[in-house]
């Protein structure tokens, strides 16, 4: 009952706990599937906190089912990411300069604190009124979450740097894996290893997410859903989630979640020039989907992207000249922007209730389950 409850709930835009509960006394259909039961909104809360990785899997069955009725295809499909706020405020995140000198200030008003404490008796008379204990207590509480948040920014700035082939106590000189410097030219990195940029931030109520140019204009903490939709009903058949603005790295990721979902690899994918990456070329080389990718400005520009280093980026600039490609990327937009628009405008899913990215994940997914149940309920009475 919860679970069909929560389905007709998120397909037709209803994602607050109380609302559901509210819905269950006044909407008919509300009323029909809870069977006459109306459990609290702090029950619908939890039920879905509990049984999130279990409603995220029912996207997994509604593809399927969706395959078992003949709306899926596996032709042609499209890829696309879009922009959905976090559960958190932009204003909620600090920058690590900021952290550093709120540590430094913190620390400071805290052993000020701690003097004035020492002194309260003499002091008493010509203060006034203050709840030092609590004060105190407030202060470290506040320096704690900002120290925490730092050493977030500080490891994945880390884990960044050590992937980019930089170790512990390089000195800032470039160096090759036998630990040799490599640049004769005396260029050197900005910045020690494991340092952030005084720009980078993190978020505390939710630091899973990250700060994202939206398509309108302006910035906004959030995460980047990905989906791949099938042409022939535009069925999303594979949903993903990352907390990196980039689309460039999503997919092979994708394509496997469609060979995973089905049991079987699309025909031919297509995805805009936010997909483009000389790696991703090369990882795909051997897929056996095929792989059709706009490159952008360097698509009228084939001529100066170097060969020697982008193989299969001149590769893909010279299948983009065919009329066959360029006549199958024509469709792109037709078939995977229309669902992204469905989840924002019809259903009205813009902004997420779960914080952190697998929580966050798996909303995502029972979103586009409640946008496919929607759409072959259509198709199908059609």
């Amino acid at each position: 009952m919860m679970v069909k409850v929560m389905l007709y709930a998120y397909a037709s835009g209803v994602f607050s706990s109380r609302k559901i509960a509210r819905k269950l006394h006044e909407d008919v259909a509300f009323r029909v599937l809870g069977a006459g039961n109306f459990p609290k909104h702090r029950t619908i809360c939890d039920f879905r906190a509990l049984h999130l990785d279990e409603l995220g899997a029912l996207f997994v069955q509604v593809v399927k089912l969706a395959r078992e009725c003949g709306l899926v295809k596996l032709g042609t499909i499209a890829v696309d990411g879009t922009k959905v706020k976090a559960s958190a405020s932009r204003h909620k995140a600090m920058s690590h300069k900021r952290m550093v000198e709120s540590e430094a200030l913190l620390q400071a008003q805290i052993v000020e604190l701690m003097n004035k404490a020492r002194q309260a008796d003499a002091a008493e008379k010509d203060e006034p009124e203050l709840d030092i204990p609590a004060e105190i207590e407030r202060r470290e509480d506040r320096l704690k979450v900002i120290q925490a948040a730092r050493e977030r920014l500080e490891s994945r700035q880390r884990e960044a740097d050590t992937a980019k082939g930089r170790s512990e106590g390089d000195e800032r000189i470039p160096r090759d894996k036998d630990g040799k410097p490599k640049n004769k030219n005396g260029n050197r990195y900005g910045r020690d290893f494991g340092v952030p940029e005084d720009s980078a931030q993190d978020n505390f109520t939710d630091p899973d997410s990250r700060i994202m140019k939206r398509a309108g204009g302006g910035f906004d903490q959030c995460y980047n859903g990905q989906t791949a939709v099938d042409a022939h009903a535009q069925i999303i058949i594979a949903a993903e989630l990352t907390n990196c603005g980039a689309d460039s790295g999503e997919l092979p990721r994708m394509l496997a979640a469609v060979d995973t979902n089905l049991g079987e690899n699309a025909g031919v994918v297509l995805a805009d020039a936010g997909y483009r990456a000389e790696a991703v070329f090369c990882q795909l080389a051997t897929h056996p989907t095929e792989v059709i990718v706009a490159l952008g400005r360097e698509e009228r520009s084939a001529a100066r992207i170097d060969a020697k280093k982008n193989p299969y980026t001149i590769g893909m600039a010279h299948k983009m000249t065919t009329p066959e490609a360029q006549a199958a990327y024509r469709r792109r937009k037709a078939i995977v922007e229309p669902p992204n628009a469905w989840i924002k405008h019809i259903i009205g899913f813009r902004q997420f209730s779960m914080r952190g990215l697998n929580k966050a994940r798996a909303e995502w997914k029972l979103v586009c389950a409640a946008l496919n149940l929607r759409r072959m309920g259509k198709l199908c009475a059609a």
